[in-house]
């Protein structure tokens, strides 16, 4: 038998546990696949655009640097230009005008602005040399006229192409080319006109026509004896 005290006990926590709160929160729903693209997209687009505003955040100077530090390179990350490549931005920009600026003016700016250990210059750099040359570039104009004009001469710019390399005409080559002057088994591989015979040039063809080497009315026969009949 129970006793009463232990009876009274247990109604106790019967009761304790009736009264407890029940557990309304509503269960989980799956996942949707659709929503999570739609975030994701969303997400991305958001980066997307974010990086697109700082790509258009680049200055026209910025751009043309790297424009530059990645000519003729296709390891540069456009974020380092080399001294050869400085020379010719200098040079395809105009900042050389020959007389105020010179290549050497170019090469003493480079050398100075750069590091003791490193071949390359930043950007930063980049427009502290052309700060430097601004001064010789632009003589009559105050600091700061002069670095606009100088950043004026960059802006925009890309590296000039160079085009198909222009025959030399000299003397020698002239020379050398005409085919009217060869002697010897050169001179049998041109027709007078200097056009090159081919293999009839080359080789000793054997003549099967029946006429003499050289004869002008060679060909002339069959015509003649035709129109005798």
């Amino acid at each position: 038998m129970i006793s009463g005290s232990a009876l009274i006990a247990m109604m106790s926590d019967n009761k304790t546990k009736s009264t407890k709160p029940a557990d309304k929160t509503p269960p989980k729903s799956p996942a949707d696949p659709t929503r999570e693209r739609a975030t994701k997209r969303l997400s991305y687009e958001s980066n997307s655009s974010h990086e697109g505003a700082m790509a258009a955040e680049l200055t026209a100077l910025e751009e043309a640097f790297r424009k530059f530090a990645i000519h003729g390179d296709t390891r540069a990350t456009g974020k380092e230009m080399h001294g050869k490549n400085w020379s010719k931005l200098c040079k395809d920009c105009h900042v050389i005008d020959g007389k105020n600026v010179t290549i050497t003016d170019v090469d003493i700016v480079f050398s100075k602005i750069k590091g003791k250990s490193s071949r390359t210059i930043t950007f930063d750099q980049f427009k502290e040399a052309l700060q430097e040359l601004s001064k010789k570039r632009f003589k009559d104009k105050s600091n700061e006229e002069a670095i606009q004009e100088i950043h004026k001469l960059i802006e925009g710019k890309a590296p000039i192409i160079s085009g198909v390399t222009k025959t030399i005409s000299s003397p020698t080559v002239s020379r050398l080319t005409d085919t009217s002057k060869f002697t010897g088994s050169h001179k049998e591989r041109f027709d007078p006109s200097g056009k090159g015979r081919g293999k009839a040039g080359r080789e000793d063809l054997v003549d099967a026509s029946g006429y003499v080497p050289g004869y002008k009315h060679a060909g002339t026969y069959d015509h003649k004896v035709q129109g005798s009949k």
